[in-house]
């Protein structure tokens, strides 16, 4: 995979360390070997579900983490093979780690485990002050203030 230099279209721009933060662990899990597979399917209007094969893990061998809008998944290999033969393996029982950026307001509202798949659900919960609203349009003349006592209308200020 080709690396990308953003740094000419940042030039001029401050405070998006994030972006490139993003942009650069998209790259280098891209790289990854793809292990373990997922899918991310959406729900509802602003539900989510990702479900990640983990056969062969308990719960206490996995981990979900989430931290300044990053989701972790780290698996911990916990069968040791010493006195084991296998014929063919074909389930993987390797550590690992898998990170998902998560855009504004997505909160992880729970995870479980069922059948090999770990499911993880994530909703966007966008705060009431953020949600776009409508105002209301009057017809007519503009209405008169009415006038407050501290009003001096047409009187000059005076000195105390």
């Amino acid at each position: 995979m080709n690396a990308f230099d953003f740094s000419p279209l940042f030039r001029t721009a401050i405070g998006f360390d994030r972006l490139v933060r993003q942009l650069d662990m998209a790259r280098v899990s891209e790289a990854a070997n793809g292990y373990p597979p997922y899918n991310i399917e959406k729900t509802g209007e602003d539900t989510y579900v990702l479900t990640m094969a983990v056969a062969g893990f308990g719960p206490d061998d996995l981990e979900v983490t989430v931290r300044e809008n990053t989701l972790s998944v780290a698996g911990k290999a916990s069968q040791s093979d010493e006195g084991r033969s296998f014929l063919h393996r074909g389930i993987a029982g390797r550590a690992f780690e898998r990170r998902f950026v998560l855009a504004d307001h997505i909160v992880v509202k729970g995870a479980r485990l069922e059948n090999g798949l770990l499911h993880i659900e994530l909703e966007r919960v966008v705060p009431e002050a953020l949600k776009p609203r409508r105002i209301a349009i009057q017809a007519g003349a503009p209405q008169q203030r009415p006038a407050l006592a501290n009003d001096q209308q047409g009187e000059p200020a005076r000195a105390a």
